[in-house]
């Protein structure tokens, strides 16, 4: 199985980085947070695994944290844009 994968550098939230990798599909495959919320980036991580990435960004995309623009799930919408789109690995 080929996959495809990204480091994406968030904007906006309490968590730094977020590292994400899907297969030749789309689905995700495994998604890990650095800073942000421990418990509840985890329990997203844990959510999305196994789901297609559109279905995860229509999920998902433009979800807010308090005053904030943007959320750890809406910049995870942004890092799977770039999944999309990525090379596939051998």
């Amino acid at each position: 199985m080929k996959t495809k994968h990204v480091q994406y550098q968030t904007q906006g939230t309490c968590s730094r980085l977020i590292d994400v990798t899907a297969d030749e599909n789309n689905i995700i495959q495994q998604v890990f947070f650095l800073g942000g919320c421990n418990g509840n980036l985890q329990g997203i991580s844990q959510l999305v695994r196994g789901q297609h990435i559109d279905d995860v960004i229509k999920r998902l995309d433009g979800t807010r944290c308090g005053t904030k623009g943007t959320s750890c799930p809406d910049q995870l919408c942004r890092a799977l844009e770039q999944l999309k789109h990525a090379p596939l690995e051998p």
